[in-house]
């Protein structure tokens, strides 16, 4: 069987030092020394100024918004994981949609203005499988209209734009660090903000809004993360090069393996590095990837449909909403599997695969 992803697992050694000392201390969370630790050399690897860890992804948006104290609508993008839009809904604002560019698979940067009403509080973008958004043209629509900026990087870890971190852009950026991702420390999260007032209100929501013992200054939660998810985060940052060679390696080999299949990758964004997070395809049809994906699956060999449906069009809570490039775009991606273990051999199998089914 191959798994569409596959979690990246240390020696088991390297994390038992760690786990000797959790013993050792008695102190399991509430922002031990392993989680500063953490923080700090983070911020160290992604030369940021201010970060700080989280209980996971979805919970680091969930603070942004409090955080910005947004209210009224927020515009978004459907084509993300349902946290993006589930967030906004869940503190109480009202996302908007606006379609995605055909080429990035990102928001339509293009497009963002002309949904700007004055109920509008900020812009909350997804860097699409790590591919940066336009965050020029963004942060100037945001300048314009006096709107706060968000971006959901869950995928985007160690991603640059024009030379300097992706979670330098916006006025907080947060990152997912669940299992699945490229680097994790099994379930959590970072949040990133270039402004020290916002990051030390951050710091108070992520513990419950206390300020001492006996004092409360904001409205908190538990947003805090525990000195086990700590030590595997420390562990696999040594790891951190190598997982990325490996994945950038396999990358190459599906380009070239899958060179003649009737599809095409997102575009890239032309000033940032990649980080080989996802291995996503835009098949010519819907129907061509139903046959690959239904015949892969004979092989055990799993793809995901990652993100399908859109989001404006798939969720409860929310009025329905049709936007022609997401719906189009939506049907046909399809991701590959990619990930640390994966051999090129498996890759090349793939590849063979696809190219046999496409063509019969």
């Amino acid at each position: 069987m191959i798994p569409v992803t596959y979690p990246f697992l240390p020696p088991q050694e390297k994390y038992q030092e760690y786990l000797n000392g959790i013993w050792k201390r008695n102190w399991l969370t509430n922002m031990g020394p392993l989680s500063s630790d953490l923080e700090m050399k983070l911020k160290k690897h992604l030369n940021l100024n201010h970060l700080l860890f989280v209980t996971n992804g979805t919970v680091a948006l969930q603070m942004a918004i409090k955080a910005l104290q947004l209210r009224g609508e927020i515009i978004t993008t459907p084509f993300s994981f349902v946290a993006t839009t589930s967030s906004i809904v869940w503190e109480g604002c009202q996302p908007v949609f606006v379609d995605i560019d055909k080429d990035s698979l990102n928001l339509d940067a293009t497009k963002i203005e002309a949904a700007v009403t004055e109920n509008t509080s900020a812009i909350l973008a997804t860097h699409v499988y790590g591919n940066p958004c336009d965050v020029e043209a963004i942060q100037k629509i945001a300048d314009k209209h006096n709107l706060k900026v968000i971006y959901d990087g869950a995928h985007a870890f160690g991603v640059e734009v024009n030379g300097k971190s992706i979670f330098e852009y916006g006025d907080i950026s947060i990152c997912s660090l669940h299992a699945t991702k490229l680097y994790h420390s099994i379930e959590g999260g970072l949040v990133v903000t270039k402004n020290a007032d916002l990051l030390k209100k951050l710091a108070y929501i992520r513990n419950f809004g206390i300020s001492s013992p006996d004092t409360f200054v904001e409205l908190g939660i538990n947003g805090k993360n525990s000195e086990f998810h700590a030590a595997m985060g420390l562990v696999n940052l040594d790891f951190i090069e190598e997982i990325h060679r490996k994945r950038k390696e396999l990358t190459e080999a599906y380009d070239a393996g899958l060179a003649n299949l009737k599809a095409f990758k997102p575009k890239w964004n032309k000033n940032a590095t990649e980080n080989y997070a996802y291995y996503s395809i835009v098949l010519e049809s819907e129907a061509l990837l139903l046959k690959l994906k239904e015949r892969l699956d004979a092989h055990e060999i799993f793809t995901r449909r990652y993100f399908y449906p859109s989001l404006a069009s798939a969720l409860p809570y929310i009025e329905t909403q049709a936007l022609t490039t997401t719906d189009s775009l939506s049907r046909r991606v399809l991701c590959l599997p990619l990930y640390y273990d994966l051999t090129l051999e498996e890759v090349e199998l793939i590849c063979r695969l696809m190219l046999r089914i496409q063509n019969n």
